[in-house]
């Protein structure tokens, strides 16, 4: 299997449709991690990397994502 270098990894492009979404990245490995946190506000968009470290990305409050397999939005618990 070919291993992707950064410039080619995929990107997700998260849009927050309420205040307080959290973006959470998650390491690669034998031990899951969080590495890296953001905090967005409605309207504002967040573009992320996969990468050699980045796992999984977690988002948690309401918000649209966009990949290279389409649209998805999440939710926020009630």
């Amino acid at each position: 299997m070919e291993k992707k270098n950064s410039q080619n990894s995929d990107y997700v492009v998260i849009k927050a449709i309420d205040d307080g979404v959290s973006v959470i990245g998650l390491t690669r490995g034998s031990d899951t991690r969080f590495h890296h946190s953001e905090k967005l506000d409605k309207g504002e968009v967040l573009i992320a990397q996969f990468t050699e470290h980045t796992s999984a990305i977690k988002i948690r409050g309401n918000a649209k994502i966009l990949t290279q397999f389409g649209e998805v939005e999440s939710e926020i618990r009630k």
